[in-house]
């Protein structure tokens, strides 16, 4: 458990993915916690350092007494930057971690690389709702307003199908500590970045979600992204909680956004051929090139590798399951015995084969599936026959 003292209050928080990597941080909504970002969290270690971390009064954050602001919300961001000495990040913030964003970029705008706003807003629209529901949890926790909450968290749909990130969603809420949720309730009810939105110029991408009730486009994203020099926006198909209703497209959508690469595709495209297959085998390949063939494998390498399988919507382990299907679905037996001798190398396991043969033999044919188990086969033969035997040196 990652814990940090900041002024006397308890932060927790979790740093993953490898040091040295840019880094992104990413803010919760109200009632929810760092859990809400589990969905990404695969996608985005693999190619980026990931902070998350409980705002103050939910999780394992302490709930101090009290009104919060967003501003001490945002000093408490800066603060938990400063101890794990994150000169600079990438901020993500959704609802009420969006409202923290926005304030971090127009006071401490060099600590921002860029800006994520998801379903989140310059001012809520309700200003006395807020306090009602404030005064709701106060009085009754927040088992008072997990019915209303929920379908404005997820909509109806989701709601009823309960599928287990949803379930979680609602476990979380209703653990929330009454005090933490009114005091956040209270930073809600008063924030108004309006005249803060001018001053941000980091790079910004606005998330909004066409089934929002919360925070819907017109009186919200679409003022933002009118107000800030530097913003795109990118319209969902969801309601409040986008990264939790539609948890790949959000995914992709951060990753799109945060992994601009300046090399060109040939470049991209070279590293991946390389991390997927092999040096050996690409370098050999490289090195048979001739006049011929020049052309030909710098347009695979740029169009197949730096095109396709540098796209952040599947990793890798899922697409390189998807070519051995496709290659065994369509007889292309040299290539389904480079890629199952590659996958294997990495993060392939004998498991994910069998299922993926299976499925093959099920919608392309047993004939297909016999000849890939039996490659298969003696692919995992000459693994065992180069395994140690038991007793020797």
């Amino acid at each position: 458990m990652a814990i940090a003292y900041l002024d006397g209050v308890r932060v927790y928080y979790r740093l993953e993915g490898a040091a040295g990597r840019p880094v992104v941080a990413l803010s919760h909504a109200l009632g929810l916690d760092h859990t809400m970002w589990d969905p990404q969290i695969p996608a985005l270690t693999a190619q980026l350092r990931v902070l998350r971390y409980d705002l103050r009064g939910h999780g394992g954050s302490d709930a101090t007494p009290g009104d919060y602001t967003v501003e001490r919300l945002g000093r408490d961001a800066l603060a938990l930057l400063d101890r794990l000495r994150l000169d600079r990040v990438s901020w993500c913030g959704g609802s009420l971690g969006g409202m923290v964003g926005q304030w971090l970029a127009a006071h401490a705008g060099d600590r921002l690389s860029d800006l994520i706003l998801a379903n989140t807003s310059p001012r809520i629209a309700d200003p006395p709702g807020m306090e009602a529901r404030r005064r709701a949890v106060l009085d009754g926790g927040t088992r008072a307003i997990v019915d209303t909450a929920m379908p404005r968290f997820f909509g109806d749909a989701l709601v009823g199908a309960n599928p287990p990130r949803i379930a979680s969603a609602r476990e979380t809420f209703l653990a929330t500590d009454p005090v933490g949720y009114a005091g956040c309730c209270a930073a809600l009810r008063d924030f108004d970045g309006t005249e803060l939105l001018s001053l941000i110029t980091a790079r910004t991408l606005v998330v909004s979600g066409d089934a929002d009730v919360s925070m819907p486009w017109e009186a919200h994203g679409a003022v933002l992204a009118a107000a800030m020099p530097n913003a795109t926006v990118v319209r969902l198909a969801t309601a409040h909680a986008s990264n939790l209703v539609l948890p790949r497209t959000f995914t992709r959508t951060l990753l799109e956004f945060l992994s601009s690469d300046p090399r060109d595709a040939f470049e991209a495209g070279l590293d991946i051929r390389r991390a997927v297959l092999g040096d050996d085998y690409v370098a050999a390949r490289i090195a048979t090139t001739t006049d011929l063939t020049h052309d030909y494998q710098r347009w695979i390498t740029q169009f197949a590798w730096g095109g396709i399988w540098t796209r952040p919507g599947l990793d890798l382990h899922t697409r390189r399951l998807i070519v051995l299907a496709i290659a065994a679905a369509l007889g292309r037996w040299e290539e389904f015995r480079l890629h199952l001798e590659a996958g294997l190398a990495a993060d392939v396991e004998w498991a994910d084969v069998e299922e993926v043969l299976l499925q093959t033999g099920v919608y392309a044919g047993v004939p297909a599936a016999n000849t890939a188990f039996t490659i298969a086969s003696e692919v995992r033969g000459r693994q065992q026959e180069k395994r140690p035997t038991s007793g020797s040196a």
